[in-house]
């Protein structure tokens, strides 16, 4: 009687073993406006998403009013196809001037610690939470593929950014400006050195490396984006990846930085209900692919390949329509 008993106990087991997923998909976007028509999302459902990211714009609130802000969230957890994926899919993401509540808003934002909360009530966090407690949204996830592991890191540009001046040609590059605050740099400075993950995706409203255009950019923060150069090469962080929004555009970016082995490449997805059309906006000299001035979203494929992590991002549009794929390993 034992032997069938530890028989069955063996069967069981097997038959409950789920062997680690070697392939994980993330997709991501931005720019997202609940009185346009979002055709997306049953796009996206049909890669069969792991995990989607938002990066800002999530709604477009720009009001000091939090009810105004709450009921368009609400919408948009109202909208029947992002209902469906939120049945299906997690969700994280962080926040960019839109929904943090005004254009292009910084910490001078009066109902900052009010829109923070209701944002995080968007996105499904607990009550109890940590994040609840701080000064700004910024958070970090780690999602296993295979024996790899995946940190996500989202940062937060708005809640503690310095104001800065523009004029009639866009803003004007501050050096003594700051984009995070203390607390939020020696944050991200342990999510980076203390990582054992085989990849970081970081995630930002606004782009890093892209700085000829006059609009918002972390390049208008000249200090801050050295320091996060600088933090990269330091931290000897492996596989780091950029992903960011605002632009109502597309496009992927790479750069050399001193320090670091590898090159960092930037994915830059937005314009999820609209998108721009003026090309002589949009200068990049450093853009590796297409432009995409039309609607989009944004795909990571992750495969373990046992000695190598493999990466394939691409920039989807409508009816699955490919615009760009860019493939890298590490």
């Amino acid at each position: 009687m034992k032997k069938y008993i530890l028989l069955i106990s063996i069967i069981v087991a097997a038959s409950s073993f789920n062997p680690p997923k070697k392939i994980l998909t993330i997709a991501f976007g931005s720019c997202n406006k609940t009185t346009e028509a979002q055709p997306l999302w049953k796009v996206i459902m049909q890669d069969n998403p792991d995990l989607w990211i938002w990066l800002g714009d999530n709604i477009y609130g720009d009001s000091n009013d939090t009810a105004v802000l709450r009921a368009k969230y609400n919408a948009q957890l109202a909208q029947e196809d992002y209902k469906e994926l939120l049945a299906k899919v997690p969700v994280i993401g962080t926040w960019d001037d839109h929904d943090y509540g005004k254009n292009d808003g910084n910490k001078t934002y009066p109902v900052r610690k009010e829109s923070l909360q209701i944002a995080l009530d968007f996105l499904g966090e607990k009550k109890n939470s940590p994040r609840r407690k701080q000064e700004g949204i910024y958070t970090s996830y780690n999602y296993k593929v295979g024996r790899k592991t995946i940190k996500v890191i989202l940062l937060d540009v708005r809640y503690n950014q310095d104001p800065i001046e523009r004029d009639s040609k866009g803003y004007i590059p501050n050096a003594t400006a700051d984009i995070l605050g203390e607390t939020q740099w020696k944050w991200l400075e342990a999510q980076l050195k203390d990582s054992k993950a085989d990849a970081h995706i970081i995630g930002s409203g606004l782009q890093f490396i892209p700085n000829e255009h006059r609009t918002e950019m972390w390049a208008n923060f000249p200090s801050s984006l050295q320091r996060f150069y600088k933090l990269l090469a330091d931290s000897k962080a492996k596989g780091v990846m950029l992903i960011t929004g605002d632009r109502h555009i597309g496009e992927f970016t790479k750069k050399d930085i001193p320090g670091m082995s590898y090159p960092l490449y930037e994915f830059t997805s937005s314009g999820m209900t609209h998108s721009s059309v003026n090309d002589t906006l949009n200068k990049n000299s450093l853009r590796v692919g297409a432009l995409v001035t039309r609607k989009n979203y944004g795909l990571f494929r992750f495969e373990d390949k046992g000695k190598t992590l493999e990466v394939e991002c691409s920039l989807k549009g409508e009816d699955g329509v490919i615009f760009t794929t860019e493939k890298v390993s590490y």
